[in-house]
């Protein structure tokens, strides 16, 4: 070990967000070579809840990048190494010393470093020690392959046969024998290339040194299977027929041919990883599904004054410069329902068997971003004005739609909205956010004929539907909170009268 080795500094995935285990790495801001300081962003990551920008804890010259831009890692592995020497020329690795040379004694490992700072994260800091690769496990050729090459001198001497129908293939090139343990050998650029093309890598031949998978094999394990040559004709038989598409593993077929038609099928399929944001929201939504007894409602209405009153809205002075919608007033006419039926607001213990009331309303706003669906909420948006609320509704949505939404800011909903109309749906069954008690799904507004003071008009018009867990809220309460709604809605007023 030599002296520069005691200023390597490795900077681990840290927790970001209160017991992930993992993250994907989103983008390098820096390269092999550059200079980074203490509390530089050096990469963007993306965790199960949102993307977090990494700042790393050393001064010195970035000497190695472990993992390429697309790749997974687990909390806790290293990720970047830092020469802490400072020098641009000291960050390359030293050649070995000559035989007999006095090797330079190592810094010791465990001092602090400069200053004194602690880490800040779950993950930063200093291996204590290399963890040795454990041995490989070795095994013979497969038997198929050993008789393969013990029969083909016999193949030689034998009579020729009638014409073959398909010429004996070119002799395979000597491979390694392949791993056989717990896990193949790859490289993480080489297990995302297997991810992308749906290839099981313990099905794959390794040709790199000491049996690891590389890139060649795993696009050699995707290519497809190269034509078949001209079958020579036999005057005792013709040759069979191909089966029809759809029907490749039918009796009678040829392996070749089954082989060939899923692998046509595949070349038209795209494989898509599933994990950080959408990874979590899928695993949430199924947990919910069928953990809480959803039971939806829905209420058709006419809005025709709330649409006025957002045209008025916007004119007022006291909304300059905020963003004024119907998504406003349907949150907040789903806050003074909340007020008049508090039960509605709070959440099951499973493990105490208990309901939890609760006094405050963190609305939660379910937002369509790249990354997938992300719930922030407003934390105590009872207690906000409405001018108050535009503007917190509009920070919350521009922020999710960036992908900047922070892990806290989506904790500790109560109850949500999800606005399905500014798609062109009139509505849902809305599956509810996990821990909450209920979420409402705002439909589209349409022009409408509709009977106004017993006379056909058009009249704007909107679909609601309420979808609350059954344990916390019984058909009458839940169709008070969801009536309430649309009641506000249809008669503005009652925000005044009601509050």
């Amino acid at each position: 070990m030599t002296a520069q080795a005691g200023r390597l500094r490795e900077f681990r995935m840290p927790d970001v967000g209160e017991g992930l285990t993992e993250a994907e790495i989103l983008k390098w801001y820096v390269s092999v070579g550059d200079h980074v300081t203490d509390g530089q962003v050096v990469c963007e990551v993306e965790t199960a809840k949102a993307a977090v920008e990494l700042p790393i804890p050393y001064d010195g010259v970035v000497s190695e990048i472990r993992f390429e831009e697309g790749a997974t890692v687990d909390v806790g592995t290293p990720i970047i190494v830092v020469d802490a020497g400072g020098g641009a020329e000291e960050a390359a690795p030293a050649a070995p010393a000559p035989s007999g040379e006095a090797a330079a004694q190592p810094a010791p490992s465990g001092e602090p470093e400069k200053g004194g700072r602690q880490a800040v994260l779950v993950g930063y800091g200093v291996a204590p020690a290399a963890t040795a690769r454990r041995p490989r496990k070795q095994q013979q050729p497969p038997s198929d392959q050993v008789n393969g090459h013990a029969a083909a001198p016999a193949a030689a001497a034998a009579p020729a046969p009638a014409p073959v129908q398909v010429p004996a293939p070119a002799p395979a090139p000597a491979v390694p024998p392949p791993h056989t343990g717990d896990r193949p050998l790859a490289k993480p650029p080489v297990r995302k290339l297997a991810k992308d093309l749906g290839i099981d890598l313990a099905t794959v031949v390794p040709t790199g040194p000491g049996g690891v998978v590389t890139r060649e094999d795993i696009r050699a394990a995707a290519a497809p299977p190269a034509p078949l040559p001209p079958v020579t004709e036999r005057a005792a038989a013709p040759a069979p027929a191909a089966p029809a598409p759809g029907v490749a593993g039918a009796a009678g077929a040829r392996p070749q041919e089954a082989a060939g038609t899923r692998e046509a099928w595949q070349a038209r399929e795209t494989r898509i990883p599933v994990k950080g944001v959408r990874k979590a929201t899928a695993a949430a939504m199924v947990n919910s599904a069928f953990t809480a007894p959803h039971v939806t409602e829905f209420v058709t209405f006419d809005m025709t004054r709330t649409m006025k009153l957002v045209r008025e809205l916007k004119e007022d002075p006291e909304f300059a410069g905020l963003r004024v919608s119907p998504l406003l007033l349907v949150a907040k006419a789903l806050l003074v329902s909340v007020r008049r039926h508090p039960e509605v607001n709070a959440s099951w213990d499973e493990a105490a068997q208990e309901i939890v009331r609760k006094s405050y309303v963190n609305l939660g706003i379910a937002a369509a971003t790249p990354r997938g669906l992300l719930v922030p909420n407003i934390k105590d948006a009872q207690d906000k004005t409405l001018p108050e609320l535009a503007a917190a509704l509009s920070e919350l949505v521009g922020t999710a739609r960036e992908g900047k939404t922070s892990p806290a800011a989506m904790q500790g909903g109560t109850i949500t909205i999800t606005n399905v109309g500014v798609f062109g749906v009139d509505t849902g069954t809305p599956i509810l956010n996990p821990g909450e008690s209920a979420i409402l799904a705002f439909g589209a507004v349409k022009e409408q004929p509709w009977v106004h003071k017993g006379k056909v008009k058009p009249r704007w018009v909107t679909t609601l539907a309420l979808s609350f867990d059954h344990r916390l809220v019984d058909g009458e309460l839940g169709s008070k909170v969801l009536a309430d709604v649309a009641a506000v809605l249809e008669q503005p007023r009652r925000l005044m009268t009601w509050v």
